[in-house]
């Protein structure tokens, strides 16, 4: 899906402003177009992943020319960030790992105690890996 966004021109004391008007609240900025750009994509990622985690329906992107139109954003440049919603896709997929038993019997141990299973936990456990790190 691609959202138009909107993008304020900055200066030299003020960075560049980009807003996603589709997106209730998703506004990023940069030290130039193109950081600001860049930054746009990223906030929007955020913002359907906390979107999808809240269980709230993720807006389809209204057209340009009707964004455009909006006096709100007279004077602004636009753009337009595509972005694979299939990347957001929360169907259920199995899958075949290997681990040492060790490390399973670990697994297994931690999850009874805490009352989750494994596929939950070690989604969690990689999810938050991956945040950490990024």
């Amino acid at each position: 899906m691609k959202y138009p966004i909107a993008i304020e021109a900055g200066s030299k004391t003020t960075a560049w402003g980009v807003v996603v008007p589709d997106l209730p609240g998703c506004f990023s900025a940069g030290d130039s177009p193109d950081e600001a750009y860049a930054m746009a994509r990223e906030a929007i990622e955020l913002w359907i992943n906390t979107a999808l985690d809240a269980d709230q329906p993720i807006p389809k992107a209204r057209t340009l020319v009707e964004h455009m139109a909006d006096p709100e954003y007279k004077g602004w440049a636009w753009g337009m960030i595509d972005i694979d919603l299939a990347d957001f896709d929360d169907t259920v997929e199995r899958i075949n790992i290997t681990v040492p038993r060790r490390v399973l019997r670990q697994i297994d141990k931690y999850v009874a105690v805490r009352h989750e299973n494994r596929s939950g936990f070690l989604a969690r456990a990689a999810l938050e890996s991956i945040y950490e790190h990024a």
